[in-house]
């Protein structure tokens, strides 16, 4: 008889970690409102002004993601995460600084942008990556559900709170709330005490554009990995289709004004809140495959109740987006949690940030591709056929793990079967 796994909760490190991850994805969600309402409210900024801002934050990410992988996988995580919480805290905080005084402007808020995506991309790779160091192999399920469930948790409050602090104190305001969040977040990590495996020495390390086609290499070369991608990827399709045409179908087609629409996205947060609580359970019901693919179907189904929303019947146009929010949100939810896990399980922790940044650059890649395409397609063919096309991301995404390995995974590796860049060992899975 095997012994129980302690609760991840027994263990300070990662109750730090979640404290801290926790406080970020708060405040973060007020500033997916405030920044863009700064410039609207503020600057009297119109459609183009907001692409831009955008569209800096998924140029960012393009731009240095492999290259942050390679740092990632050279330097100690935590310090990295904790650097850009307060690099982070420092550029958001210029914005209600330059609001009280006065002066700020447009170009400002497109710096601000762009220079926090490149912080949140630090963070989000180093963040993933981290984890396994603060939890054992058996917990990473349980673990990134407690980390979805906050995040979960973070949407359905933070961004009915963003509101009422917008209108009471201005959004410049409220970004200060995120400001102030990120550097709770620094000290929170930073009094994590439990050390880190070591890192390359400076000798050993190869120029970082090896490092990042070593990772490239690793991603190609695995058929699991690979699946992964390319699954993500078109979920991500799908959503960059969906962000570009969802506000104008749910105010110009189905007659929703902005208090509705805040309400059901907030219904989304406690969609994904369930699926958080769920992953574990549905894992060892059905396992590692078969959770996976039910959770695509429940996303691709969800998601596919948007365009069929009735136009003219306010309430159950409503319905529909209820119903979306409830099953895409809560299934790709139990989805993430085990796809993030399984390749957490899969990765050698030297490898790991690489990996992580060569999905999270492709993927970032489709979600800008889906923002342009959909407005193209929202142009020539409506916004209702724009997103039943946006749709068949996440059946491509069905298929992709239904064609590879992961379907007939039953549970989490018991070692890394994926150990190393070519030049050391072949790949084996």
């Amino acid at each position: 008889m095997t012994r129980a796994e302690p609760s991840i909760w027994r263990s300070g490190a990662f109750v730090r970690l979640w404290s801290a991850t926790t406080v970020s994805y708060f405040g973060s969600f007020i500033t997916r409102t405030a920044l863009p309402l700064a410039a609207i409210l503020v600057l009297g900024a119109g459609p183009l002004e907001i692409s831009a801002l955008r569209g800096l934050e998924l140029v960012a990410g393009l731009l240095v993601g492999l290259v942050v992988g390679a740092w990632v996988d050279r330097l100690r995580r935590r310090p990295i995460m904790v650097g850009a919480d307060l690099g982070r805290a420092a550029i958001l905080g210029s914005v209600p600084v330059a609001a009280v005084a006065g002066v700020l402007a447009l170009p400002q808020l497109l710096i601000v942008a762009f220079l926090a995506a490149i912080l949140t991309t630090f963070f989000d790779v180093a963040s993933r990556t981290y984890l396994p160091t603060v939890v054992s192999k058996a917990q990473l399920v349980t673990a990134n559900s407690a980390l979805t469930a906050s995040a979960s948790a973070a949407e359905f409050t933070g961004f009915g709170l963003s509101g009422f602090l917008i209108q009471l104190f201005t959004a410049p305001i409220a970004i200060a709330v995120d400001a102030a969040s990120f550097i709770v977040s620094a000290l929170a990590l930073g009094s994590i005490r439990q050390p880190e495996p070591p890192v390359p020495a400076v000798v050993d390390r190869e120029p970082v554009f090896r490092e990042i086609r070593d990772g490239l290499h690793v991603v190609l070369g695995s058929p699991t990995l690979r699946a992964i991608a390319l699954a993500h990827g078109s979920t991500h399709l799908l959503w960059g289709i969906f962000g570009t045409v969802y506000l104008l179908f749910a105010t110009h087609d189905l007659a929703l004004g902005p208090a509705a629409i805040g309400i059901i996205a907030g219904i989304g947060g406690a969609g994904s809140l369930v699926g958080a609580a769920l992953a574990g359970r549905v894992v060892r019901r059905f396992g590692i495959g078969q959770t996976m693919l039910l959770g695509m179907v429940g996303f691709t189904v969800g998601s596919a109740l948007i365009p069929l929303a009735p136009s003219g019947a306010v309430l159950a146009g409503a319905a529909f987006l209820v119903g979306q929010q409830l099953i895409a949100d809560s299934a790709g939810t139990v989805y993430d949690v085990v796809e993030t896990s399984l390749t957490q399980s899969l990765v050698a922790p030297r490898i790991l940030g690489r990996v992580n940044a060569t999905i999270r650059t492709y993927t970032t890649l489709l979600s800008l591709v889906g923002t342009i395409a959909g407005g193209i397609l929202a142009e020539l063919l409506g916004l209702r056929a724009a997103m039943a096309i946006g749709v068949l991301g996440g059946a491509a995404a069905f298929a992709f793990i239904w064609f590879s390995p992961i379907r007939a995974m039953r549970a989490i590796p018991a070692d890394f079967p994926i150990t190393a860049t070519p030049e050391d060992a072949p790949l084996t899975e």
